[in-house]
């Protein structure tokens, strides 16, 4: 069972995992990384022998209006089947258009319609995979005139018509309040406490434009001091949630890491 904070693991630190056995709650992968046989899902099974792990995606592109690729979807069950993961997620984004993919998560206009497409993409999910997933909010760097629906309410009322869980991303909530002017008080008192089943945490990287800065979430730093506090403001609200720490670009030594999720664990201790 996944409890406590935990990593997201990355190939180059797949094998030091298996040699040393660091003292970590849980590890998380990107689902899409490990769909196919080769030396890295190898390894991956003699880690998910010893430690919980949770299989993270980024491409079912729930919010399209495409259909759901069937293939994907069953190229995650397959491997949910393989690994055994606690939990499974996935984001409120889309990347697909006309069966063409596009390497970003991108957002959605936050209306009615997209929220019953978005809420019926998920259900199916579920219905094939035959469990519960999560759905992380998102960062964002744009907005569309479209919406109707604030991006908080949006993303709370999810579990409720999907029968979903929430992966609260602390990081996300942070940089979208920042390039939007959102209050982060609005989202955590939007959602329900329940609901939430994973926290994530995360660096990011400041950008100058013309008309000023913006945040990128690019988790290629520590955390900032601003989303650890962030953080504890979540965990006073929320209570003790399994949390995991990400580092997707300019990847570090292991050990700065551990470091990491040792701070988030304190954070938890207190709680």
């Amino acid at each position: 069972m996944i409890k406590n904070t935990g990593i997201g693991l990355r190939h180059q630190h797949l094998q030091q995992v298996i040699d040393e056995e660091p003292d970590i709650g849980w590890f998380e992968v990107h689902s899409e990384n490990f769909f196919y046989d080769n030396f890295a899902t190898y390894q991956l099974e003699q880690i998910a022998d010893k430690y919980p792990l949770s299989l993270h995606g980024v491409g079912l592109s729930l919010g399209s209006v495409d259909a759901l690729n069937q293939q994907h979807l069953q190229n995650l069950k397959n491997a949910i089947a393989r690994f055994k993961p606690d939990l499974v997620s996935d984001h409120l984004s889309w990347s697909s258009i006309d069966n063409h993919y596009l390497n970003d998560l991108l957002p959605l206009p936050y209306t009615q319609e997209s929220l019953n497409n978005f809420t019926d993409k998920v259900k199916q999910t579920q219905d094939f995979l035959g469990r519960q997933i999560l759905i992380e909010n998102p960062s964002s760097y744009l907005c569309f005139k479209a919406s109707t629906i604030p991006e908080w309410e949006f993303f709370a009322a999810l579990p409720s018509l999907s029968g979903c869980g929430l992966l609260l991303d602390v990081n996300n909530i942070f940089v979208s309040c920042f390039n939007h002017n959102y209050q982060a008080h609005d989202y955590l008192n939007s959602i329900d406490i329940d609901d939430v089943l994973e926290i994530h945490l995360a660096g990011y990287t400041e950008k100058i434009l013309e008309k000023g800065k913006i945040l990128i979430d690019d988790h290629s730093k520590r955390v900032s001091k601003e989303v650890w506090d962030l953080y504890q403001t979540v965990l006073s609200k929320i209570g003790n949630k399994p949390t995991l720490v990400e580092w997707d670009s300019d990847i570090p030594d292991l050990s700065i890491l551990l470091n990491e999720a040792q701070k988030a664990q304190g954070y938890l201790s207190e709680r």
